[in-house]
Parts: structure tokens; sequence; C-alpha cells
């Protein structure tokens, strides 16, 4: 609150008058600056209806600070004027002058001054008059004490056109007591409290009325949640590496994508229903490239292409069932595939970061749900040691500084390819793991429950974020 002496000082005032009185003429009497009094009424409007403060207007001409001057010294054409003396000044010399050039031209207008170009020694200036009547300074003087109504609008504007003069709007308030005058000043309370409630003090004191149309306070910013953080950053090393994102739109996948496409047996452990969300509706697929299929299911069940098989009766109603994806592999799988089709194979590298499944017990460590990152290049005459390098590369770039393990890697087998189309000699290598573990490693997080189960409050500094986990 503004200076709570000067606002009774307005309230004192105020007592005094029966009419009101216009804020600016409070600041005079008191000797104050306007702002000041300003700072009080709106203190005083804040504790209630102890003054009514209407909001007014006015124009009025100040002298500007080249004004000022010219009220103390006189105008530059006078002061021209009275440096030339009898025998006359050399113009070069009344050039030096620090009202020189203004003040030659106007007092050559007034007739007040004749330049003599042909004089012996040079351009010569001389008096023309004896003396003169400097009415700048005196039409300036007028509006310094406050008779600025004795100068017509003609001679306001030429003053202001020179800048000696500039018109002023000033707000100021127009005060009347209110329903509550009073010339005390006394602090209205904002917060009722428990000990007011228990003791009985509320009742004499008085509270400030609450704003219900106010804004509450904006939060600082939002955060990127640790796992969205870290999927921008491994997003970005794989497009710095010169990867193409796949699709992984479809949440949705058939048995034959997820599992045979990828030479899984169809009795392996991972394709039961106690490892995988397998759908009641749809429960099963219909649109397979049927000559695709009749490839991989011949690999499976006879063997071909350098391999044995698994030796065992594959069969269509298994590789049908619909299920959530256990694996992004699925996509590679597809996206393999849709390149073998092309015709003229060229080298790819593909990555995806998305969503997969697990009928998993639920535990600290353990969810339904996680990220899995997938890296995929083919291309002629890659081995393990081209596998290495781009790993070396990308774990590079992700920063991690200790041994740690956070996912797999290996080639595909050439049961998985060679049915697909892709050409002889193709190699694909591939690596994956989760988003979670590399995200706990980075930020200190203990368990997945405290990762993505409760809210996450995070204040970023640089790359050392603040944790605060509430559950």
């Amino acid at each position: 609150m503004a200076d709570a002496g000067l606002a009774e000082s307005v309230l004192e005032r105020l007592e005094k008058l029966d009419c009101g009185v216009d804020s600016q003429d409070v600041a005079s009497v008191l000797s104050v600056d306007h702002q000041a009094i300003v700072g009080a009424v709106k203190s005083l409007q804040s504790l209630g209806e102890l003054i009514s403060a209407e909001q007014r207007s006015s124009k009025h001409w100040e002298l500007t600070a080249e004004g000022k001057e010219i009220v103390e010294q006189g105008s530059h054409e006078a002061r021209v004027f009275n440096a030339i003396p009898t025998e006359g000044l050399s113009q070069t010399d009344l050039m030096k002058l620090p009202s020189g050039k203004v003040g030659f031209s106007k007092a050559m207008s007034n007739k007040w001054i004749r330049l003599d170009k042909g004089h012996e020694s040079g351009p010569r200036v001389f008096r023309m008059v004896e003396s003169i009547e400097d009415t700048v300074q005196d039409k300036l003087v007028q509006v310094q004490k406050g008779l600025t109504g004795k100068l017509d609008e003609k001679e306001k504007n030429e003053l202001k056109k020179r800048k000696l003069l500039s018109e002023v709007t000033v707000k100021s308030y127009w005060l009347t007591k209110g329903p509550s005058f009073s010339t005390t000043v006394t602090k209205q309370e904002t917060d009722l409290t428990a000990e007011m409630i228990a003791s009985g003090t509320w009742r004499d004191k008085k509270f400030k009325p609450y704003n219900f149309e106010a804004l509450g306070v904006p939060p600082e910013c939002g955060h990127l949640h640790p796992l969205m953080k870290v999927r921008t950053q491994f997003r970005q090393i794989f497009l710095e590496m010169g990867f193409t994102e796949m699709p992984t739109n479809n949440f949705i996948e058939s048995s034959f994508w997820n599992f045979d496409s990828l030479f899984q047996p169809q009795q392996h452990p991972a394709r039961d229903q106690h490892d995988t969300f397998f759908l009641s509706d749809p429960a099963v697929a219909k649109d397979f490239p049927m000559d695709y299929l009749e490839r991989v299911k011949k690999v499976h069940s006879e063997g071909g292409y350098g391999s044995q098989g698994y030796k065992y009766d594959w069969k269509l109603e298994e590789a049908q069932k619909n299920l959530l994806r256990t694996h992004t592999t699925a996509v590679s799988a597809r996206m393999l595939y849709k390149l073998a089709q092309q015709g003229k194979f060229t080298p790819v590298k593909y990555f995806s970061i998305d969503r997969v499944f697990r009928n998993e017990t639920l535990d600290a460590t353990h969810l339904a749900e996680f990220h899995q990152i997938e890296g995929v290049v083919a291309d002629y005459g890659l081995t393990l040691g081209d596998l290495m390098g781009v790993l070396h590369q990308f774990f590079t770039k992700l920063g991690l500084k200790k041994w740690v393990e956070v996912g797999n890697s290996g080639v595909f087998r050439p049961e998985m390819l060679l049915p697909m189309g892709i050409p002889e000699g193709v190699s694909v290598i591939a690596w994956g793991l989760s988003l979670e573990r590399p995200t706990m490693i980075k930020y200190g997080i203990n368990n997945i429950r405290e990762l993505v189960g409760h809210k996450v409050n995070l204040q970023m500094v640089y790359d050392s974020p603040i944790c605060r986990l509430d559950s």
C-alpha cells in the first residue's frame, strides 16, 4: 500500500470540502508529486468505499526545456541582435554563437538585422533598428505564469512549431467522499484464518472483498515427461545418422506378421496367452499376401533356403490370430517385405519408437506396455562388425557413460529374409531396446512405478533436471 500518512492526508483534505477536489489540486496543496497522490488514491480505493474517484483528462500547455531556457536568456533572435555591436559583426563570427544559426534567420525575418555581402572585410551583419521587443520571451513567460489563455491559437501553434511549447494531456481524479468515508486508514484483512475463527476476532475485523473474476497465478511453464524428452533425443540421433522413421500406427497386429514372418515357430512359449494379449473382436485377420504366406509356411514346416525348418504342421489358424503387438519388429517385417517388392533393391536404414504390449505381471519393474526403440539396416555384405560400428556410434551419441544392458541386437536370419524376396547377399542388421530403461538411468528414477504410474514434476536445468515424484 502507498504511504499511509499520505493517504490520510488526502482524506483530511477531502474532509474539509463538500463538493470534492481534483487530485492535481491535492498534489499542489500538499507539495508532492501528482503520481504519489494517484498511488494513494488507488490504495484508498482498495480499502472499500472510503472515497469515490472519477478519472478525468485535461490538456494544458507546458514549456519545453528550450522554452525554459528562452524565458531565462531571451529568444535566439534577441540574443543574436544583442551580440551585434554598432560597427557590425562578421557573419562567420556570428554563426559561431550558440544561437547564431537559428537566431540569424529569425532576426532577418523580423528585419532587425541586415547582411552586407559586399563589405570589404567579407560578409558582415549590422543592426537595422535601435532596439527590439522580445515577444517570444514575453509569451513564454505568460505560459510559465499560467496565463496561456492570453495567447491565441496561432501564437501557441507557432511556439509549438518552434518546439518551445508542448501540449500535455494530464490524467487526474475527481475525489469525493464515499459511503464509508473516514479520515482513518484501517488495513483490511485478506485471509480468514483458523485462529480468527477460534478466537472470534474475525467479528471485529474488516475484510477486503474477494475478486472472484481475478485470474489465478499462471504456472511457470510446462515440461516434457522424461520419456518424451528421451524419446525426442533418440529420434534426433536416428535422424542425424540418416535413418527413416517407419509408420507404427497399428497397435493391433496379426500373429503372422508379429511371429511367423520373423521365423518364430507357432509352438514358441512367447505365443502363449500368458505372454501375449490376444483379441476377441476381431479375433482373426484375413488379408495376407498369399504367395509370401505360402513361402513362410513352407520354410517353417519343410525348410528351405539352406535351412531344415522346424518340421511341424504349420497352421493358418494360428497365423490369423489378432493380438496387441509384442514388438515393433512386426513393422520392420512389413517394411522389409515392401522393400523386396519394389523390384531393384536399394539399401535402407529404418527406425521406430512406439508402444508394445506384453501380458506381464505388474510390479515395480514391469508394466503391461512399454516403448520399444528399433533400428534396422539392410545392405549387401553387412557383418557383425558393421553392427558393432553402428551401435558404437548410436550409444556414443546417446551419452551413456557406463556399461549397462539396455537392449539386444543381431543379424536377421536368411529363413526370414529370403521368403520375402530380399536378394541373396543382402544382410539386415538390427537392434532394439526399451525407452524406459535408459530414461530411468538418465534421470536416476528407481522403478517403473515412479516413472509412469505417478505424476512427475520436472524443473529442467539444462540437462540436469530436478525431479520430484509425487504419489
